[in-house]
């Protein structure tokens, strides 16, 4: 029979893993670590910590989950990083469990984080995430489902980033990025609708010409932003401009990391 698991593989005998799991050469794998069915682990990868993983997932070689927070308040405990099912998680990224044992580090479905990506403590990536190479998110940073993240940039602890928000590489992201816009430079700038992204998502014509309008009264007009706010509730009822408006009233709220600005000229 056919062994799925590397003989130069170390996997602690507390372990949790499906017989379908495949481990390969000097992998290792901690005390309170479960891998759930259909699931690669690469060479040398490393998984620590209590790390709960769900089905079909790729880690590449070199991989490091679950290790500890690069915190100075963590006091040694075991906090949870659970990561969902058929993520590809490529060569070197690194993701860390959270500060606390009370806390949760999650990474939810079908990411794809790229080579060297880092997800620090606390951290909520949610689904169909693409980080590409070199990216640096700091701790309790909230990424929204399919949101696409471009390489060699670095997004500031507790921020978030909208679903279906393009942030172009090279950036500095260190306030909060609305939900299906285009960021870019350096610093983080709004730059545009995301159009082409929206469309390729399914978005019908109806929730496009919305989002236009949303954006104009929003960084087109001369209204104050909580004036543009309010004037949001006068387009016809629409899930994705609800979406942006509450995500943008949650961001300047006392104590939050503030918005993006927008860039004053261009765009939509």
């Amino acid at each position: 029979m056919t062994t799925l698991i590397h003989p130069t593989a170390v996997i602690h005998p507390g372990a949790e893993l499906h017989p379908t799991v495949q481990v390969g050469a000097y992998a290792v794998i901690g005390e309170h670590v479960k891998v759930r069915a259909g699931t690669s682990i690469g060479h040398h990868v490393v998984i620590e910590g209590k790390t709960d993983i769900g089905e079909r997932n790729q880690f590449f070689p070199g991989a490091a989950i679950g290790l500890e927070p690069q915190d100075l308040k963590y006091d040694g405990s075991l906090g949870l990083l659970k990561i969902g099912n058929g993520n590809q998680i490529r060569e070197f990224v690194t993701i860390h469990r959270p500060t606390y044992g009370e806390d949760v580090t999650l990474i939810g479905n079908g990411n794809l984080l790229m080579a060297y990506t880092h997800v620090g403590h606390n951290c909520a990536i949610e689904d169909q995430v693409i980080i590409s190479n070199s990216v640096s998110l700091a701790g309790h940073v909230h990424i929204e489902s399919k949101a696409r993240i471009s390489g060699v940039l670095g997004v500031h602890q507790f921020v978030r980033i909208g679903r279906h928000a393009m942030v172009g590489g090279m950036a500095r992201i260190d306030r909060d990025v609305p939900p299906y816009m285009i960021v870019e430079g350096n610093p983080g700038r709004i730059r545009a609708l995301h159009k082409i992204g929206l469309q390729r998502s399914g978005f019908s014509v109806e929730d496009l010409q919305l989002l236009r309008k949303a954006f104009r009264i929003l960084y087109r007009s001369d209204l104050r932003l909580t004036e543009a706010l309010d004037q949001l509730d006068l387009l016809p009822d629409n899930e994705h401009v609800q979406h942006l408006q509450q995500f943008i009233r949650l961001s300047i709220l006392p104590g939050r990391r503030g918005l993006t600005p927008v860039l004053l000229k261009g765009g939509e």
